[in-house]
């Protein structure tokens, strides 16, 4: 029996590691349901929806064929979609996926009726963790389902953007550290490529939470028969929270705007100061290759040609003038 569950860990293992070296348009659709508890309404999960899923829809819920169209559409903006018996959401989601972990957009697809609530997403993190909490315990399961759609509605939508909180976090840590890097003097070098990429995951990240803000402000004035009027507050809170992750954004861009300007100042300081150094160099080597070339010619009258300390006459004359030189440009502040 032990060796059974060991062998069912493995497979479950394997099999997890299989689905996520799909690409997304390989992964199967998984369709789950859900009861709440004395069978209020029914959560139907669609984790990778397909044209099969799409197909599972029409056969089961009398959905506007538009909305359908629009759950297989790659680029749809977020919006409200308000019908007699349900309502269609659209919600884009900050993540971070892809090789470099960078912020990407997740789109989240909702049908609430009285007795129903469907969500269509790509395997969001979130949404998955709530569902096998929800299967797994009563308790979360009570929490979060026993209290009708709308309210179920408003704690799914809690968390999608509560998750976005912990990556403004490493955002801001992302931003201290190369705040450290640009100004530690000892270790000076160039941070444009690290700059950059945190620039354009707050851009990304502005661009996906911009258009939520007019859209969960618009929840509480939609079907009240789905979502009462004692929800509203609930809606306020989370509002609330797009507007603080939106106050954090604005800090984050300013900041990051900062730090470029200022690496960038470094970095041309850094090479104004290389340069200066080389021309130093050049402009001192200048009159010692002149004399070294001068007495580099085979010709006869030259100055100390037959002295038996002529090289180091030369050497002296050299040596007098590169420190005559370095002498002048520290007077001058120069170097």
């Amino acid at each position: 029996m032990d060796t059974q569950k060991v062998n069912l860990r493995i497979d479950s293992k394997m099999w997890s590691q299989y689905i996520n070296s799909m690409t997304p348009e390989e992964k199967p659709c998984i369709i789950e349901k859900l009861k709440s508890p004395e069978n209020k309404f029914t959560w139907v999960s669609l984790n990778n929806p397909d044209e099969k899923a799409i197909e599972y829809l029409k056969r089961n819920y009398k959905f506007h064929h538009l909305d359908l169209e629009d759950c297989l559409s790659e680029i749809q903006r977020a919006k409200i979609d308000d019908y007699d018996d349900y309502l269609f959401i659209v919600l884009h989601i900050p993540i971070k996926s892809g090789r470099g972990k960078h912020i990407k957009n997740a789109e989240i697809d909702l049908f609430i009726g009285q007795n129903f609530i469907v969500t269509l997403h790509d395997d969001n993190e979130t949404l998955e963790k709530v569902f096998t909490k929800c299967k797994k315990s009563t308790a979360t399961k009570e929490e979060y389902m026993g209290k009708g759609t709308g309210y179920f509605l408003y704690m799914i939508i809690d968390d999608l953007f509560e998750s976005g909180f912990p990556l403004l976090d490493e955002l801001s840590k992302q931003l201290n550290e190369i705040e450290k890097d640009v100004f530690d003097s000892d270790y000076s070098r160039d941070c444009l490529k690290e700059v950059l990429w945190l620039k354009k995951d707050i851009i990304n990240f502005r661009r996906i939470v911009m258009p939520q803000r007019p859209i969960l402000a618009q929840l509480e004035h939609k079907n009240k028969k789905f979502l009462p009027e004692n929800l509203d507050v609930y809606f306020d809170d989370i509002v609330d929270k797009i507007e603080k992750m939106w106050n954090t954004l604005e800090n984050l861009q300013e900041l990051v705007a900062s730090l470029h300007e200022t690496n960038e100042s470094i970095i041309s300081h850094n090479t104004n100061n290389i340069i200066k150094m080389l021309t130093i160099f050049s402009v001192v080597l200048l009159p010692m290759t002149f004399i070294t070339g001068f007495y580099g010619m085979n010709v006869e009258g030259l100055p100390f040609a037959g002295h038996p300390f002529a090289s180091i006459v030369v050497a002296g004359i050299i040596a007098g003038v590169a420190f005559g030189m370095i002498g002048y440009f520290r007077y001058r502040k120069w170097m």
